[in-house]
């Protein structure tokens, strides 16, 4: 079975003043933070940005075997950097992850993965029904087609991972508390927003750097 990573890195992030994905945490961006994690458990690994500049501060420091390709489309959010990355994706199945997400855990991934056979998704879901599509599988050739239908409603509300997943046939939600078991954490789920959220994250790393060692 064929595997992808599509790591969306295309946002610009205001309160920092500039790409999310080259915010170094502890010195290292936060792109590669999230490719180290990833990069040994998939057969091919796509960077959506949604520019040239982009594209060119990427490629200093990404893994040569990193396939960088620009969003397509004017419009840009998570459901258009997913159907740029399916669009290019050779993996059978498909990992989408942001890139602002440098404690995301390779053995939920490989969970994800393997749970994703024969599936058009899997999407771990919190307690309170809350889903997490930025980080889940997708059968890329499924998820393709639904991304397409969904970006062909006009409306701003549908232009988003929902209406994508809504269109899929074979879901299935793995619930945090099972992930637990994995990630006590869940820090996986962690990403960087503010400031205080890398300060946090740069508190966080040595504990738990050590408690992965």
């Amino acid at each position: 079975m064929e595997t992808s990573v599509v790591v969306l890195a295309g946002g610009f992030s205001k309160r920092f003043g500039q790409d999310k994905g080259l915010l170094k945490l502890a010195g290292k961006p936060l792109i590669l933070r999230v490719l180290d994690k990833v990069s040994p458990v998939v057969d091919e690994i796509l960077v959506v940005v949604s520019s040239k500049s982009q594209e060119k501060a990427c490629k200093h420091f990404l893994k040569p075997k990193a396939k960088i390709v620009i969003d397509k489309y004017e419009t840009q959010n998570p459901l258009v950097g997913a159907l740029t990355g399916f669009e290019n994706a050779d993996g059978e199945y498909s990992l989408l992850l942001p890139c602002d997400t440098p404690f995301v855990s390779s053995e939920i991934v490989l969970l994800l993965l393997e749970l994703c056979i024969g599936k058009d998704a899997v999407i771990p879901r919190w307690p309170n029904g809350h889903i997490e599509p930025l980080q889940a599988v997708y059968c890329t050739k499924s998820a393709l087609n639904a991304a397409k239908k969904a970006l062909k409603h006009k409306r701003a509300q549908k232009l988003n991972m929902h209406s994508m997943i809504a269109s899929l046939k074979k879901v299935c939600y793995v619930s945090t508390l099972v992930l637990k078991q994995i990630d006590p954490k869940l820090m996986t789920f962690f990403n960087i927003n503010t400031p205080q959220d890398l300060r946090n994250a740069e508190y966080m790393l040595p504990a738990h750097a050590h408690a992965r060692a």
